[in-house]
């Protein structure tokens, strides 16, 4: 196993719009919110222990779910676990972790994932990580992985490739033409049908060298604060330096910051049964169906003239459902949501009211 290999799990959301089973003391990176026995973070941890030396994982995640992380991950130590004080998005994070492993290590090449995430095929996701490490290893590149759409998704975002400059490399490698977020229903169908555009994975790869020098010139504020740790960075002062630095961060996006920037994109595009579990309908699209189209997690569950509805509720509650079609029904901890599924990107502006109205020990 190559020792230049390094992997760093993005591990602070709180997954507000998987209420009330994601919950701010226990995100859905730390549930098993897919049924699989494992919960998301576990899965991505063993995901990337046949890709690069378990000494070489690092999860950045926010200080209040360290000790989550270390429980969950099993030879995961203190000093493999960078605590952000705040959440100020992921280019930050991006810039910790990468100058911490550069610092360690200048030759590292790095994989960059979120912790939250379903991969079905598991054999090839790893053999297109280990094409994009070597070309990124090769060349001063910064990768992403592009997954080839099946349906016009308006909750992701879209890469748009070059036809006409592959890479020598790996044939399904593509220069990044432009960056699309999110759009709306009509402009998918357009992206879907032109065959020219990905959905954004939001999983990365890159030389620590290479990233490094793309935060001097696109985001030269950020570097120039992590770059004051040089000499800090694995030491005992490293934490009180973090806790210095973070509230002077801008709050961006790496894609925003520096992908959508940047002249050296590249994408790998591939279909590897990837999820981003992004909302309840996305969890829906991947777990087993009964003959109406219900997917249904609880043992006691009986339901009557219902169609195409999510329903996650405790094993010993009894719960009886009739005549709803396209709803999501979750119970966890007597907490109770019913939505239409048409509707679940409303589900984060609930959680805000709920907060501001019914108090924290709610969320």
């Amino acid at each position: 196993m190559n020792n230049n290999y390094y992997c760093v799990i993005m591990a602070g959301g709180v997954g507000a719009r998987f209420w009330p089973m994601s919950r701010i003391n226990r995100p859905k990176q730390f549930i098993d919110i897919s049924g699989a026995g494992k919960t998301l973070i576990q899965q991505t941890y063993e995901r990337f222990l046949d890709i690069c030396p378990q000494q070489n994982i690092l999860v950045v995640t926010n200080e209040i779910y360290k000790e989550q992380v270390l429980a969950q991950l099993d030879g995961m130590t203190e000093k493999q676990v960078l605590c952000e004080p705040m959440r100020k998005n992921t280019a930050p994070c991006v810039a910790y972790a990468s100058h911490r492993i550069y610092n360690e290590n200048p030759n590292a090449v790095m994989v960059v994932a979120p912790s939250d995430h379903i991969i079905l095929n598991e054999t090839l996701f790893k053999e297109v990580i280990g094409s994009t490490l070597k070309a990124a290893t090769e060349n001063d590149w910064l990768l992403t992985l592009g997954i080839t759409p099946s349906r016009p998704e308006t909750g992701y975002g879209y890469i748009q490739f070059c036809n006409d400059q592959p890479s020598r490399e790996d044939k399904r490698i593509r220069k990044v033409k432009t960056f699309t977020e999110k759009p709306g229903r009509e402009l998918a169908a357009t992206f879907l049908e032109s065959g020219e555009f990905l959905w954004n994975s939001g999983i990365f790869i890159w030389s620590a060298a290479a990233i490094l020098n793309a935060f001097k010139n696109h985001l030269p504020d950020i570097d120039g604060l992590f770059s004051e740790g040089k000499n800090i960075y694995g030491t005992s002062g490293e934490k009180a330096f973090i806790n210095r630095i973070y509230p002077l961060c801008p709050n961006i996006s790496i894609d925003y910051g520096i992908m959508e920037k940047a002249g050296n994109v590249y994408v790998l595009a591939s279909d590897f049964g990837w999820s981003d579990l992004g909302t309840w309908g996305s969890l829906y699209e991947i777990r087993e169906k009964d003959t109406h189209g219900n997917a249904v997690i609880g043992k006691n569950v009986m339901v009557y003239d219902s169609n195409n509805c999510i329903v996650t509720v405790p094993h010993d509650k009894l719960v009886v459902i009739q005549g709803l079609e396209d709803y999501i029904v979750v119970e966890d901890e007597n907490h109770l949501l019913i939505c239409k599924k048409q509707d679940e990107q409303k589900i984060r502006e609930i959680v805000n009211t709920i907060k501001i109205e019914k108090g924290e020990k709610f969320v």
